[in-house]
Protein backbone atom coordinates (compact mmCIF):
# COMPACT_ATOMS: atom_id res chain seq x y z
CA UNK A 1 0.00 0.00 0.00
CA UNK A 2 1.11 3.63 -0.49
CA UNK A 3 2.28 5.73 1.88
CA UNK A 4 0.41 9.00 1.24
CA UNK A 5 1.10 12.41 3.46
CA UNK A 6 -2.07 13.21 5.39
CA UNK A 7 -4.08 12.70 8.38
CA UNK A 8 -5.49 10.35 10.49
CA UNK A 9 -9.44 10.45 11.06
CA UNK A 10 -12.17 8.43 13.06
CA UNK A 11 -14.77 6.34 10.92
CA UNK A 12 -17.93 5.44 12.95
CA UNK A 13 -21.07 3.96 12.30
CA UNK A 14 -23.97 6.43 12.28
CA UNK A 15 -27.39 4.03 12.06
CA UNK A 16 -26.45 1.60 9.08
CA UNK A 17 -24.32 3.99 7.58
CA UNK A 18 -20.12 4.65 7.93
CA UNK A 19 -19.44 8.28 8.93
CA UNK A 20 -16.24 9.91 9.14
CA UNK A 21 -15.19 12.87 11.31
CA UNK A 22 -13.54 15.71 9.04
CA UNK A 23 -10.66 17.70 10.55
CA UNK A 24 -11.34 21.57 10.92
CA UNK A 25 -8.76 22.25 7.96
CA UNK A 26 -10.08 19.99 6.01
CA UNK A 27 -14.01 21.37 6.22
CA UNK A 28 -15.86 22.02 3.04
CA UNK A 29 -18.39 24.24 2.51
CA UNK A 30 -22.10 24.03 2.22
CA UNK A 31 -23.95 20.96 3.78
CA UNK A 32 -23.39 18.99 0.63
CA UNK A 33 -20.67 16.99 -1.28
CA UNK A 34 -19.87 14.53 -4.31
CA UNK A 35 -18.28 11.43 -3.49
CA UNK A 36 -15.98 8.72 -5.38
CA UNK A 37 -13.99 5.91 -5.63
CA UNK A 38 -10.80 6.09 -7.51
CA UNK A 39 -9.26 2.18 -7.08
CA UNK A 40 -8.91 2.19 -3.74
CA UNK A 41 -8.90 5.89 -2.87
CA UNK A 42 -12.28 7.36 -1.79
CA UNK A 43 -12.74 11.34 -2.89
CA UNK A 44 -15.01 13.59 -0.90
CA UNK A 45 -15.14 17.06 -2.68
CA UNK A 46 -17.59 19.81 -2.28
CA UNK A 47 -20.59 20.41 -5.30
CA UNK A 48 -19.68 23.12 -8.14
CA UNK A 49 -21.69 26.19 -6.66
CA UNK A 50 -24.00 26.66 -9.51
CA UNK A 51 -24.60 29.97 -11.27
CA UNK A 52 -27.57 32.24 -11.75
CA UNK A 53 -28.92 31.03 -14.48
CA UNK A 54 -28.70 27.34 -13.76
CA UNK A 55 -30.74 28.45 -10.86
CA UNK A 56 -33.31 29.98 -12.43
CA UNK A 57 -33.73 27.71 -15.29
CA UNK A 58 -34.73 25.40 -12.44
CA UNK A 59 -37.38 27.44 -10.99
CA UNK A 60 -40.79 26.39 -12.22
CA UNK A 61 -42.94 29.39 -14.14
CA UNK A 62 -45.39 31.67 -12.35
CA UNK A 63 -48.99 31.09 -12.89
CA UNK A 64 -50.17 33.89 -12.02
CA UNK A 65 -52.07 37.36 -13.44
CA UNK A 66 -49.95 40.26 -12.15
CA UNK A 67 -52.35 43.38 -12.44
CA UNK A 68 -51.11 46.30 -14.94
CA UNK A 69 -48.56 48.37 -13.23
CA UNK A 70 -48.25 52.07 -14.91
CA UNK A 71 -45.02 53.60 -15.19
CA UNK A 72 -44.33 56.84 -13.20
CA UNK A 73 -43.13 59.75 -15.59
CA UNK A 74 -39.44 60.21 -15.50
CA UNK A 75 -38.08 62.85 -12.84
CA UNK A 76 -36.00 65.38 -13.94
CA UNK A 77 -32.35 64.85 -12.61
CA UNK A 78 -30.05 68.12 -12.02
CA UNK A 79 -26.36 66.78 -13.47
Amino acid sequence: MNKVAGRPVKLFRNGRNQAVRIPREFELSGNEALMHREGDRLIIEPLPRQGLLEVLAELSPLNEDFPEIEDAPPRRVDL
